[in-house]
């Protein structure tokens, strides 16, 4: 590796791995002070925070704002990318459903959290209905997903494949 390489994400010492765990647990303790969630998140990026997030959920009214997607949003705003390629994802605890495939989304290259799915349980944020739902069949989930084909449903896709300034994600 040349010494112009960007540095392998999981290359972060154990003591920088909890500094960077500790910061995130500071950011959930501080929201719970001001009334958010315990939640907190932190993006390090060649080595530097380039995002933090603090779950906004019932301060902002809404159902995805939390600290991952928050740290995400921030993360991109600054680099000015979709993609968070190459980066670290710190969290509080264990992304939930949501948090996990807005990682895999945006393209991090590790996620590494704190407490666990078990500990959020124990503080009333029981994940795992959402886990299991997800592994079972959308007939029966308690919120009917279904698909309704009409005229003209796939043109949106036929749209984006044929537009020549599309930008792949």
């Amino acid at each position: 590796m040349s010494s112009t390489s960007s540095p392998d994400v999981n290359a972060a010492s154990p003591a920088e791995e909890i500094a960077r765990l500790q910061a995130a647990i500071d950011l959930a303790v501080r929201n719970v002070a001001d009334g958010g969630g315990p939640f907190g998140a932190v993006i390090v990026h060649d080595g530097a925070v380039v995002g933090t997030g603090q779950n906004r959920v019932t301060r902002d009214n809404d159902p995805t704002a939390h600290a991952e997607v928050m740290a995400i949003r921030a993360a991109c705003r600054r680099l000015g990318s979709f993609s968070l390629a190459g980066s670290v994802l710190y969290s509080s605890c264990e992304p939930c459903p949501l948090c996990l495939a807005a990682a895999l989304w945006a393209r991090i290259d590790r996620v590494v959290f704190a407490a666990d799915r078990d500990d959020a349980a124990r503080a009333g944020f029981d994940d795992r209905a959402f886990y299991e739902l997800q592994g079972q069949d959308p007939a029966a989930w308690p919120m009917p997903v279904v698909q309704r084909r009409v005229h003209g449903s796939a043109d949106p896709m036929d749209a984006w494949l044929a537009f020549e300034g599309r930008v792949a994600y």
